[in-house]
């Protein structure tokens, strides 16, 4: 059975704190996994979670500041030390090609896995594969930013009604799929659309064409919010979003489920982020990130 979910290593904005480590994510879709933004720590949250090296394919930096970037060493060495069997494809901003030559190379260490680079220079397509797309799109943060998002391609819904009003049983179906027709009987005729899954990385980011470009239509959206809503401006200054802003994309760009995170360590209880963000008419599946926590994707609608 193919697994589909979040699991959040870590939530704190900038520092840890007591109950919550620096970021990392690492999404699992159908037998690969993808590791975002790993901060400081990442390699103990990822034994703490049930998560090993073997399971990471690709790792997505947005940008380099420290609490999304600082776990890399760690990460990349464990990744050697249990001489993962395949490619592990690092993706992440150009302008930080220096970032991560150091962060690579911080100790010594022997290479046993093959680590792709593919730097990120602009908003577009990053990878295509049998099971999804992956796209960037640059962000609004002091020092270059993107988000990322997977795109499942559509596919088809086999209706059991209309293949028995057709006529069509046993391994004649087979045929059809893949035939895409059979006595004068086409798939279209027999199935719907189903409409691949979508996921969304948002972080350090002020509001942007990429935010929403990134959000349109999300499955799930994994989103920065800093600050609350009271402190706006602070956000803005600073190149974040509050939990009133991130969830007001999401009504605005149909988002079925919104997790929230990256919280400031000035503000005690994550309840508040809740509060806000249904306040600000978010009324779909809504998660306040905790680290060691696992959230998985909706179920399709059809």
């Amino acid at each position: 059975m193919s697994v589909r979910e979040l699991v959040v290593l870590g939530t704190a904005s900038q520092v840890p704190t007591r109950h919550r480590n620096h970021n990392g994510y690492v999404l699992l879709w159908d037998g690969q996994g993808i590791l975002f933004d790993p901060g400081e720590g990442t390699q103990r949250q990822m034994l703490r979670a049930g998560v090993a090296a073997h399971d990471l394919h690709r790792i997505c930096v947005t940008h380099f500041h420290g609490d999304h970037s600082l776990g890399l060493p760690g990460v990349i060495q464990r990744i050697n030390l249990d001489r993962v069997p395949h490619d592990v494809t690092v993706h992440f901003p150009r302008s930080g090609q220096h970032f991560l030559d150091r962060l690579r190379y911080a100790t010594a260490y022997r290479e046993t896995v093959s680590l792709v680079e593919e730097p990120v220079a602009g908003d577009g397509p990053l990878a295509v594969t049998p099971s999804f797309t992956l796209d960037a799109a640059k962000l609004s943060h002091p020092v270059e930013s993107f988000g990322y998002r997977i795109t499942e391609p559509d596919g088809r819904r086999i209706l059991p009604e209309l293949l028995a009003e057709y006529g069509i049983a046993g391994p004649d179906v087979g045929r059809l799929q893949r035939e895409g027709e059979l006595r004068g009987v086409t798939l279209d005729d027999v199935s719907v659309v189903r409409r691949g899954q979508r996921f969304a990385f948002v972080m350090d980011t002020r509001l942007c064409d990429g935010v929403h470009a990134l959000a349109d239509g999300c499955d799930m959206l994994v989103i920065e919010s800093t600050f609350l809503d009271q402190d706006e401006q602070l956000a803005r200054d600073h190149g974040h979003l509050t939990a009133g802003q991130a969830a007001r994309v999401a009504v605005d760009r149909g988002v079925r489920h919104l997790v929230l995170t990256h919280f400031s360590q000035r503000y005690p209880d994550p309840g508040v982020f809740e509060q806000q963000a249904r306040d600000a008419g978010f009324d779909g599946e809504l998660t306040v990130a905790q680290d060691l926590l696992r959230v998985p994707l909706p179920k399709r609608t059809t």
